[in-house]
């Protein structure tokens, strides 16, 4: 099999890591024709969010959510290969084969292969209108479905069930959510959070359907209606799964490239095989502020760490240290979330869970950890971030305190 071509620096996938480590990479001062982006989608680099938010509405386009200009590559003389799978890895000669035919050479890899979304095995998941939302196709799908629909139901209690179902519900929709847990967001959020967001969806016309599995999707040919164990069935004619993904390391197989949840990495995301790194939903990374190892799938994990491996491969090396933080919209409210609050101790509430500004700040032996804002002052937004960075020790007596300023809550 002969080399159809090759670059210095390859990325496997095209989604953001992609595209904002081509951006750095630019500014670092790229030559032409040292970057190859090898893309299993048929769209150049774009923005996530949107795909669950503004796209999925119909208020952006395709191209106002990518993140570099059509002719941002041309320009730069990046190659950005669309449509091409690779099925496998040899770390070994450095070169990717590709599903078409042929190989593809590299210096520096980054593996940026993303994630898939989990899928439902029950009888009539294969039913049309049935949808997962992960691409900009999918997004597509679902909002064309979603035209002149009546009824939806969305499965799932995370942040992508959450913005579909707040989306669809703005449509006129007549949406039901079911979760298998007994709360909204269980995960991150704490009761007083889940209360106040079934409280509000609610409102809005969502009903929710909590402690529930789905066992059946009946229909024809496309879905009509959603079967749940204990609960009375549920009419429709589209559902939408957000169930979680799953990181695409399948062609990984046989590479020597170590794999467990995702790509293991280090803390400065390299492999076990030199010159090669793992960026974004795929990487399994070792969290310096936290001592654990973990896999973040939200926006600015991938911007960051594509932004990283541009400047490590570029010849910089400091160790990958950095808050997870995510932010999500819904109807008219626009959360952030700092930190990792699963091992914390205390958690303090500021606000006001009657309105809809009010923050949670997760503990753990004194020190902040997570943080949850919505519509709260900007010094609260501020704090989160640099606390849990510096470990900052805190008195949850004084935070819990709205009368006096955040920072007298620092021990």
């Amino acid at each position: 099999m002969e080399i159809m071509d090759e670059s210095r620096f390859v990325i496997l996938g095209g989604g953001m890591v992609a595209g904002y480590a081509a951006k750095q990479w630019v500014e670092l001062g790229l030559k032409p024709g040292e970057l190859a982006i090898l893309s299993a989608d048929t769209a150049l680099p774009y923005e996530r969010p949107p795909l669950s938010k503004s796209f999925l509405a119909g208020k952006d386009t395709e191209e106002s959510i990518r993140i570099n200009a059509e002719d941002f590559y041309r320009q730069h003389g990046i190659l950005a290969s669309l449509g091409c799978a690779v099925s496998n890895v040899d770390v070994k000669r450095k070169r990717l084969a590709l599903r078409r035919g042929g190989e593809f050479g590299f210096e520096k890899l980054i593996l940026a292969t993303g994630a898939r979304p989990r899928t439902l095995k029950i009888p009539g998941a294969n039913l049309q209108n049935v949808g997962y939302l992960r691409s900009l196709e999918d997004s597509k799908t679902i909002r064309q479905r979603a035209e002149g629909v009546k009824r939806a139901v969305v499965i799932g209690g995370g942040f992508i069930a959450m913005e579909v179902a707040a989306v669809l519900a703005q449509k006129s929709i007549d949406v039901t959510m079911v979760l298998r847990e007994e709360r909204i967001w269980s995960r991150i959020f704490t009761p007083e959070m889940s209360n106040f967001f079934e409280s509000y969806y609610e409102a809005r016309g969502v009903r929710i359907i909590k402690s529930a599995r789905v066992t059946e999707l009946r229909g024809n040919r496309a879905v009509d209606t959603v079967v749940l164990d204990g609960v009375p069935p549920i009419p429709c004619e589209l559902v939408v799964a957000g169930i979680g993904v799953q990181p695409v390391t399948d062609i990984f197989a046989g590479s020597d490239i170590s794999v467990g949840d995702g790509v293991l990495v280090n803390e400065y995301l390299e492999t076990n095989q030199p010159g090669i790194c793992a960026a974004g939903d795929v990487a399994n990374y070792q969290d310096l502020l936290f001592g654990r190892r973990r896999r973040v799938e939200h926006w600015d994990n991938a911007v960051s760490q594509g932004q990283y491996c541009a400047r490590l491969l570029t010849g910089e090396r400091t160790p990958f240290r950095h808050v997870p933080y995510f932010f999500s919209d819904v109807f008219d409210l626009s959360y952030e979330y700092w930190g990792d609050g699963s091992d914390a101790d205390q958690v303090v509430h500021r606000g006001d869970f009657s309105g809809s500004s009010f923050s949670a700040w997760w503990l753990r032996q004194n020190r902040l950890v997570a943080a949850f804002a919505m519509n709260r002052p900007d010094e609260e937004r501020e704090a989160a971030p640099k606390w849990i960075e510096s470990r900052q020790r805190v008195s949850g007596k004084d935070l819990a305190d709205t009368v006096h300023p955040i920072a007298a809550a620092t021990v």
